[in-house]
């Protein structure tokens, strides 16, 4: 049974319990606590406009619903993405109404120009105060003119200890349950810091049990860990950053690790451009071969495809972060586009423009060289190309000099 699946079809268990209280809240505990910011604002019953942000089944819905539900305010749920202007349109009538409301609004990185543009205002003002939830990072995501207006905090990932306590909390609810410690210590691994999961996780266990529950039950229902990959989200890129850095650094298990993170994810597309550009990047012309290669496993793994795909994948980057590193060759075309983006160009010397006479064709030359000029005339004697002490370049920069020796 797949993780959407289960998510999508019982809320009711976490619903239900959902927090009343802001001491209630399981986990976050740089927010909630003696002394804690969100604790305080309780304590002295204000709250301002802000955005909860971080990943699925962590915290930020129920946060949002216990700091109105404590301080007994009037407050409206709306879905960035779900609901339309004319549901925005009653928020703030509702709001005018009251004189004050809090506005939560899900998924608010997808809340389009003009219902941005229609609560401004209200925002500004004090009539609406709103509470965002994301999980985006909001700094990129969020338009600047929401962003400024709002506080902004980031939410943690429960841990398993967190989620043991979250579900022994739901077992007050179910008097005629049976299950032990290890089994809800399953539960909890299995759903990877996503409370909202293993409630509802145990929930389906409940009912379509004899109300006794072990693993050999939950693994009936679910035994695939959650994993959370948004292709359109920072974590995304987060990913291809960390495999990219781990190539680079040479951490070969690292660099297996995350590229197992992406194909769990089935993102074959954005394995292949990061591989392809790590290729001539990072270890370029310590190891030119590697470029092709990269497009031989790439071919192969479309050809498979998954699962198989896995395997030319894996061959590849392992030998991509063995592989010696040189960024030479993209430093020295970067020197030399800075150049021309400064104005620093000048004419093409007349011995090789098109119909020159003068020009000398250098394999008529021993060892296929010859000495002129190539460079415009207020770039001679510039060098963009600085070759690294790895074995492949040396060896070619050796070739080079003893070519352009004279005989």
């Amino acid at each position: 049974m797949c993780y959407n699946y289960l998510r999508d079809i019982m809320e009711i268990l976490a619903d239900k319990l959902r927090p009343k209280k802001i001491d209630d809240i399981i986990g976050q505990k740089h927010l909630v606590g003696e002394g804690k910011i969100l604790t305080n604002l309780v304590k002295n019953k204000k709250l301002f406009s802000m955005i909860f942000y971080g990943k699925p089944g962590i915290g930020k819905t129920s946060i949002a619903t216990a700091l109105v539900s404590e301080l007994e305010m009037h407050y409206k749920f709306l879905n960035a993405t779900v609901n339309n202007k004319s549901d925005f349109d009653t928020a703030i009538m509702e709001a005018k109404m009251y004189g004050d409301m809090v506005l939560i609004i899900d998924e608010i990185h997808r809340m389009n120009k003009d219902k941005q543009d229609l609560l401004l205002p209200y925002i500004e003002n004090g009539t609406i105060i709103l509470i965002g939830l994301t999980t985006s990072n909001p700094y990129h995501k969020i338009n600047p003119a929401i962003r400024s207006r709002c506080q902004i905090f980031e939410l943690h990932e429960l841990t398993k200890d967190d989620i043991v306590k979250g579900l022994k909390k739901a077992l007050e609810d179910f008097k005629d349950i049976k299950i032990d410690e290890e089994t809800l210590d399953y539960i909890a691994t299995l759903s990877s810091g996503d409370m909202r999961f293993a409630l509802n996780l145990l929930e389906v266990a409940y009912y379509s049990s004899d109300k006794k529950i072990n693993i050999e039950v939950i693994k009936k229902i679910n035994s695939k860990p959650v994993f959370f990959h948004d292709k359109n989200g920072d974590g995304h890129y987060d990913v291809l950053s960390a495999l990219q850095k781990s190539i680079r650094g040479s951490d070969v298990d690292a660099s297996l690790h995350y590229l197992a993170r992406l194909i769990e994810a089935e993102d074959l597309d954005s394995i292949y451009r990061r591989l392809s550009v790590i290729a001539y990047e990072d270890i370029g012309m310590a190891n030119p071969g590697i470029g092709p290669r990269v497009m031989a496993a790439i071919q192969a793994s479309e050809l498979v495809g998954l699962p198989e795909a896995r395997i030319p994948l894996g061959q590849i980057v392992v030998e991509m972060a063995l592989s010696p590193k040189s960024n030479s060759s993209h430093l020295a075309l970067d020197a030399a586009i800075n150049d021309i983006r400064r104005g620093n160009t000048g004419n093409v010397p007349d011995n090789i423009k098109t119909t020159s006479p003068d020009y000398l064709y250098p394999h008529n030359y021993p060892n296929d060289w010859v000495k002129q000029n190539y460079m415009p005339k207020n770039l001679i004697g510039k060098k963009y190309y600085i070759p690294k002490d790895n074995k492949v370049e040396k060896s070619l920069n050796k070739l080079h000099e003893e070519m352009r020796s004279e005989k």
